[in-house]
C-alpha cells in the first residue's frame, strides 16, 4: 500500500527510526517475563516511544480526527492502553511478522471503526452546516474502504526507513537506499521523475556507480510490492485525488 542535493550524506535518522529490531526484541522480551518491575522498566525505556510514534503517525496520516476524547493526544494514549493491555502478549516473531507492521494494523483497524463510529454520533448530534465548515474530516479511507495510493508510498517510505539497517546489513547499500527514500519522500517537488534523471541524482548523492543502485532499488521494490499488497488486502487502491 523529495530537494536539495547532498553528496555526502542522506538524511539524518534518529527521529524518523524510532522501531527498531530492537523494539521487536523488547516486546519479546516483555512478553517472556513475568516479573512485574523488569516489564514496567522495558516497556518505558524501549517500548513506550516506538508505540506512541506508531500511533501519532497512524492517526495523522490517515486524518483520524473525530475523536470523543478531548485532545489527539488523549487518543494516542488510549491507543497505547489498547496495545499495552490487549494485544501486546499475541504478538509473535516466530510467524514471520514484524512488530511495526503487526501493531499498525491492529492500530490502523481499530482506528477505521472507531473514526467512523464517532463521525456517525457527530452527525446526530451537530447541524450539518457545522460539519461542511469543519477543517478536518473522518478519514482519508472512505466509506468504501479506499486508500490513495500516495498513502501507500508514504507508508512504505516510513516502513523502510524504520528498517533501513536490516534491509541494507552493508553500509553503502543502506547510504544508496537512504538517498532513494528522501527523493521519494520529496517526490511532488521535483520537475523530472523518469529512471535515468533519478539515477542521476543518486549518483550524485550517493558518488556509486549505477549497478550498485539498481540492487537496492530492487529491493525496494520488493518492499513496496509487499506494502501494496497488504493494503491492497483491506482496501481499494486509488492513484485519485
Amino acid at each position: 500500500m523529495s530537494q536539495p542535493v547532498k553528496k555526502k550524506r542522506g538524511r539524518k535518522k534518529a527521529s524518523s527510526n524510532y522501531f527498531t529490531a530492537d523494539t521487536d526484541k523488547a516486546i519479546v522480551a516483555y512478553n517472556n517475563s513475568t516479573d512485574p518491575v523488569f516489564r514496567a522498566k522495558i516497556f518505558t525505556d524501549q517500548i513506550y516511544y516506538p508505540f506512541y510514534k506508531l500511533v501519532e503517525n497512524i492517526i495523522h496520516t490517515f486524518k483520524f480526527y473525530y475523536t470523543d476524547v478531548d485532545t489527539i493526544e488523549d487518543l494516542k494514549h488510549e491507543l497505547i492502553s489498547l496495545l499495552l493491555e490487549e494485544k501486546i502478549h499475541y504478538f509473535d516473531p516466530t510467524r514471520g511478522a514484524k512488530a511495526y507492521s503487526y501493531f499498525g494494523t491492529i492500530v490502523k483497524r481499530h482506528l477505521i471503526v472507531y473514526n467512523k463510529q464517532n463521525y456517525k454520533m457527530l452527525q446526530q448530534k451537530a447541524p450539518t452546516d457545522g460539519l461542511e465548515e469543519r477543517e478536518v474530516y473522518p478519514t482519508d479511507i472512505e466509506e468504501d474502504q479506499t486508500i490513495h495510493l500516495s498513502q501507500i508510498f508514504d507508508i512504505f517510505i516510513e516502513e523502510c526507513t524504520n528498517n533501513l539497517e536490516e534491509l541494507f546489513p552493508k553500509e553503502q547499500d543502506r547510504k544508496i537506499a537512504d538517498a532513494i527514500l528522501v527523493l521519494f519522500a520529496k517526490r511532488k517537488t521535483l520537475e523530472l521523475f523518469n529512471k535515468k534523471a533519478l539515477y542521476i541524482l543518486i549518483r550524485e548523492m550517493t558518488g556509486v556507480e549505477t549497478l550498485n543502485i539498481t540492487k537496492v532499488v530492487n529491493i525496494l521494490k520488493e518492499e513496496f510490492y509487499n506494502v501494496y499488497y497488504h493494503y491492497s488486502a483491506d482496501y481499494r487502491i486509488t492513484s485519485k485525488d
